[in-house]
C-alpha cells in the first residue's frame, strides 16, 4: 500500500510499446483504494436514501393517519363499496388475531407449521390450555379451512394462466404485425380530381363534434386544434356540444366559438338545458339536428384532445371503396405522460392497450371497443346500429358492439396520434377506472341476448362473450383481486394452501415485461407497474361487481378532472399556425421562465375571472389502507415460516397499497 509505483511496464522489443496492456495492471494500490471507497460511498448513499424514504413515509403516516393534517376521508356513496370495505376489515382483524397466536406459538417453540406433514400432538403431549387451543386450531385449519382456500386458489390460478395465455397470444400477434409491417394503407390520392375548378368536390362532408361539460381548463386548446383541421371549409361543420352548468364557463366557450366563427370557420355552439344521458345524451341530441343528413362522416373529440391539422386526411380516405367500414380509430398520445409516477404507469398501460390489444383485434378481427374519441364514424353505421343509447356509462363500447353485430368493420391506425391528457391525481384516475370497469359489465348484461340471437358467425359470438367481455372485463379483475389481495395473505396463516412461487413472482413478472414492451423507455418502472396494477384490482373488482349486479354507483358519471397541460412547443406551434392564418407575426421563444409571454398577449379576449385560493386536500382511501395493513400483517407472518419470495411480494405490495391509500401516488415529482 505504501509503494505507489506498483505497476512496472517492461519493453522487450520495438513493438512491445504498442502491445495491448491489461487495464488492471495499470492501476496502483492507491487508485484501487479510492475505487473501493467510491463504491462504499455509493452503497452507503443508497442505504441512506432508503432510510430517508422510509422516514418520510413514516412521517406522512403520522401526519395523515394520526393527526389528520391536510386530508379528508373518502366518501363512499355505494353500499357495495362499504360492504367490500367491511369484508376487508374483517379479514384484517382475523389476520391480526392469527398473527398474535402464531407469534406466541413461535416464542414457545411450537414450530408445527414448519413441517408440511403436520404433527398433531397426542393428549399425553399436551401441556397447558393454550397449547390445547393451538393444537385444535391446527387440526381445524388443516381439515376444514385449507381445502376451500386451496380450491379457490386453484380456480384463480387456472383463470390466471388462461388470461396470461391470451395476453401472450396478443403480444405474438403484435410482433407478427410489426415483423410483416401490416397496417391499413391508403391507395393513391383519394382527393385528386380531374376537374380543376371543382377541386373540393371529392372531399366528403364531415361533421366534427366536441362534447364537453365544465371543461374550463381544456376547452380553448381543443377548439383551437379542431378549428385548424386541414379540410375545405365548405365541407366541414364543427359542433361544440356544451353540457356545462356553470354560466361563466358557458360564456367563455361561447366567446371562443365566436372568435373562430369570425375567422371564417364553420362552427356552431349547442347547449342543452336538461343534461340527461350524460355524454351519450349530448351526442344523441346533436345527431338529431336536421342538417346532419347532409354529412357522411362524423369525427368525435373529447374536450382535452388536440388533433393535428392532417387528422381528417389521414383517416377519412380509408372509407373510400370500403362500404363495409364503419369506424376508423386513431391512437392517443399524452402531453403529460412524464408528469408524475401515476401518469408514467398509466402511459405503460395505455401503450399496451393501443399497440397490442386494439391493433391486433383491428388487424385480425376488424373489431375493438371504440374509445369514445379520436375516431371517425360513418354516420350510416351509427344510424343502422341504433344510434347513441343512454343505458350505460360506456356509450362508446355500446355502439361499437351493436355496429359489430350489424356487420360493420373497424380499422385502428397506430401511426395516427392525437394529443390528450392523463389524470394526474389518484382520485380522478380512480373515478375514471370505476366508470371504465362498471360500464362493460352493465353492457354485457344488457346485450348478451342480442349477441346470442345475432346473425354473425359463431366464432365472432364466442370472441365477444368469452374474450371481449368475460376474460378481459370480468375474469381479470376477479382473479387479480381474489388471488393477490385475499388468498395470498390467507395462505400465510394457512400454510397447507400455499401458493407456489411461480404464481407469485415469475409469471406476473413475465406478463409485466410483455406489457411494458410497447413503451421500452419505461423498463425501470416494471416493478412499480406490476405492484400498481395489483393495487388497482380492488377498484376494478368493486366496479365490476357494481356494474354486473347494478349496485350503487354503477350508473354514476363523473367527468375526469383535467389540468389543461400542454407542452410549450405544442402551444407555440398551435399559436404559430393560428398567427400565420391571421397574418400575425410568428411567435418566438422569450427569455422568461415560461417562454409564453407573447402567447399570453394574444389571449386578451379571454376574461381572467378571479378564482378563490384552492388548498389541495389529500384524501384517505379506506379500502386501500385496510388492504395495506392486511398485506403487511401477512408479510410479518411470512417471516416466521421463512418464505422469502412471498415475504418480499407481500411487503412491497403492502407498501404500494399504503402509498395509494395515503394519496401519495399522484403527488408532483421534483
Amino acid at each position: 500500500m505504501e509503494n505507489h509505483n506498483y505497476s512496472v511496464l517492461d519493453m522487450n522489443g520495438s513493438e512491445a510499446a504498442f502491445q495491448r496492456v491489461d487495464k488492471d495492471r495499470g492501476k496502483n494500490a492507491k487508485q484501487f483504494t479510492w475505487v473501493l471507497l467510491l463504491k462504499a460511498h455509493r452503497a452507503v448513499g443508497s442505504i441512506a436514501w432508503l432510510g430517508n424514504g422510509l422516514w418520510t413515509l413514516l412521517g406522512v403516516i403520522k401526519n395523515r393517519l394520526i393527526f389528520g393534517q391536510g386530508v379528508t376521508m373518502e366518501n363512499e356513496k355505494s353500499n357495495k363499496g362499504r360492504f367490500l370495505f367491511r369484508i376487508i376489515l374483517a379479514f384484517l382483524v382475523m389476520a391480526l388475531t392469527f398473527l398474535a397466536v402464531e407469534v406466541v406459538a413461535h416464542l414457545k417453540g411450537w414450530h408445527y407449521f414448519q413441517n408440511h406433514n403436520l404433527h398433531i400432538p397426542q393428549t399425553s403431549e399436551i401441556q397447558g390450555w393454550f397449547n390445547m387451543i393451538y393444537v385444535a386450531w391446527l387440526k381445524i385449519r388443516a381439515d376444514y379451512i385449507a381445502p376451500p382456500i386451496q380450491f379457490l386458489s386453484s380456480y384463480c390460478v387456472a383463470l390466471f394462466i388462461i388470461q396470461s395465455a391470451d395476453r401472450m397470444l396478443q403480444c405474438l400477434g403484435c410482433f407478427w404485425i410489426k415483423f410483416k409491417k401490416i397496417k391499413p394503407r391508403i391507395e393513391g390520392d383519394p382527393f385528386k380530381s380531374d376537374d380543376l375548378e371543382g377541386s373540393g368536390c371529392n372531399y366528403p362532408m364531415v361533421l366534427v363534434q366536441i362534447p364537453m361539460c365544465n371543461e374550463r381548463e381544456v376547452y380553448e386548446q381543443s377548439i383551437s386544434a379542431v378549428c385548424q383541421l386541414d379540410w375545405p371549409k365548405d365541407r366541414i361543420l364543427i359542433q361544440v356540444l356544451d353540457d356545462s352548468d356553470d354560466e361563466n364557463i358557458q360564456w367563455l366557450i361561447k366567446g371562443e366559438v365566436s372568435k373562430w366563427s369570425q375567422k371564417g370557420v364553420n362552427i356552431i355552439y349547442r347547449h342543452r338545458l336538461v343534461r340527461t344521458g350524460y355524454k351519450a345524451g349530448n351526442l344523441k341530441s346533436a345527431m338529431n339536428c336536421d342538417y346532419v343528413k347532409d354529412y357522411e362522416f362524423v369525427a368525435i373529440f373529447d374536450a382535452d384532445f388536440q388533433p393535428n391539422p392532417d387528422f381528417l386526411k389521414q383517416t377519412v380516405p380509408h372509407f373510400k371503396n370500403t362500404p363495409e367500414l364503419g369506424l376508423v380509430q386513431a391512437r392517443w398520445a399524452f402531453v403529460n405522460r412524464d408528469e408524475n409516477l401515476l401518469t408514467r404507469l398509466q402511459n405503460v398501460n395505455m401503450c399496451f392497450h393501443f399497440e397490442v390489444e386494439q391493433q391486433v383485434n383491428g388487424v385480425y378481427l376488424n373489431f375493438f371497443g371504440f374509445n369514445g374519441t379520436a375516431g371517425v364514424w360513418r354516420i350510416k353505421a351509427l344510424e343502422e346500429s341504433g344510434g347513441w343509447l343512454e343505458r350505460t356509462t360506456v356509450e362508446d363500447m355500446d355502439i361499437a358492439v351493436r355496429a359489430h353485430l350489424n356487420g360493420w368493420k373497424f380499422i385502428f391506425l397506430d401511426d395516427v396520434k392525437v394529443l390528450c391528457e392523463l389524470p394526474e391525481s389518484y382520485e380522478a384516475y380512480r373515478k375514471q377506472q370505476h366508470r371504465w370497469h362498471s360500464g362493460p359489465m352493465q353492457l354485457f348484461r344488457l346485450c348478451l341476448p342480442a349477441i346470442i340471437t345475432s346473425k354473425i358467425a359463431f366464432w365472432k359470438k364466442a370472441n365477444l362473450i368469452l374474450l371481449f367481455f368475460l376474460l378481459r372485463k370480468l375474469i381479470l379483475p376477479f382473479y387479480s383481486f381474489t388471488l393477490f389481495c385475499i388468498i395470498l395473505p390467507l395462505t400465510m396463516f394457512v400454510p397447507e394452501a400455499e401458493l407456489p412461487a411461480w404464481v407469485i413472482c415469475y409469471v406476473p413478472v413475465i406478463m409485466s415485461f410483455m406489457s411494458i414492451l410497447p413503451a421500452p423507455r419505461y423498463f425501470p418502472f416494471i416493478v412499480p407497474y406490476l405492484l400498481f396494477e395489483n393495487t388497482m384490482s380492488v377498484i376494478k373488482f368493486n366496479a365490476m361487481i357494481s356494474g354486473l349486479f347494478q349496485l350503487g354507483s354503477s350508473y354514476e358519471w363523473v367527468v375526469t378532472k383535467k389540468a389543461g397541460r400542454s407542452s410549450e412547443p405544442d402551444l407555440l406551434a398551435a399559436e404559430e399556425r393560428e398567427s400565420k392564418a391571421m397574418n400575425y407575426p410568428q411567435l418566438h421563444r422569450g427569455v422568461s421562465d415560461s417562454g409564453l409571454s407573447e402567447l399570453n398577449k394574444l389571449k386578451e379576449h379571454q376574461e381572467a375571472a378571479p378564482k378563490p385560493p384552492v388548498r389541495k386536500m389529500n384524501k384517505i382511501f379506506k379500502k386501500e389502507l385496510a388492504l395495506a395493513f392486511l398485506l403487511l400483517t401477512a408479510a410479518v407472518r411470512s417471516l416466521l415460516s421463512a418464505q422469502g419470495v412471498h415475504f418480499y411480494f407481500l411487503l412491497f405490495q403492502g407498501i404500494s397499497f399504503l402509498l395509494v391509500g395515503l394519496d401519495l401516488i399522484g403527488e408532483q415529482m421534483s
